[in-house]
């Protein structure tokens, strides 16, 4: 059980293969966790640092500190998996595994969305200079210590896209900051 799923079972799952009784069963015995109705966990899904997010919350985005930590620009380790969903959109998440919830307007929640494999789960990401922008915006609550850190492993990076990046700042409303920190840094 779980081998397809790495772990993580929905009533799709189980209604498909018939294995409800199992699950019931499973659930009974301690080797199964139910993370929130309809969501169930398998000790493999629970030992893994990084679930299937789709499952979890249905059309949420991988951002901030674990795309941060996807793409290699921090040294961070993430105490929770922070997913975008869309603002006023109402979403129960489980106490495990811990997830930090982002709820933003719709123009920023869908730009730079790319579909990724990020620990073995094919989930949707925020792209590189996406990330990068988010950095910048989101400076004084994430600190000037990670948006430098994120900015300058950016920056070392061979695949970067200032034009993209900016492209994105301006659209962000964070163009004229963005400028600012790459004239210093370069």
């Amino acid at each position: 059980m779980g081998t397809t799923t790495k772990g993580i079972l929905t009533p799709r799952d189980i209604d498909e293969e018939g294995r409800y009784y199992f699950v019931r069963k499973a659930i009974d015995a301690g080797d199964v966790v139910r993370l929130k109705n309809g969501v169930y966990a398998t000790e493999d899904g629970l030992a893994d640092t990084m679930v299937d997010v789709e499952r979890i919350v249905p059309g949420g985005v991988l951002c901030l500190y674990s795309a941060w930590e996807h793409y290699g620009l921090t040294t961070q380790i993430p105490g929770s998996i922070y997913v975008a969903v869309e603002k006023h959109r109402k979403v129960v998440v489980p106490d495990f595994p811990p997830i930090t919830l982002c709820y933003w307007e719709k123009k920023y929640y869908e730009m730079g969305v790319v579909e990724a494999d990020v620990a073995g789960h094919r989930l949707h990401i925020y792209d590189l200079e996406r990330s990068v922008c988010d950095a910048v915006r989101f400076r004084n609550k994430v600190g000037l210590d990670v948006m430098t850190e994120v900015l300058r492993a950016y920056l070392k990076r061979k695949d970067r896209n200032i034009s993209r990046l900016t492209e994105y700042a301006k659209k962000m409303r964070i163009g004229t900051s963005m400028t600012q920190y790459l004239n210093v840094m370069v």
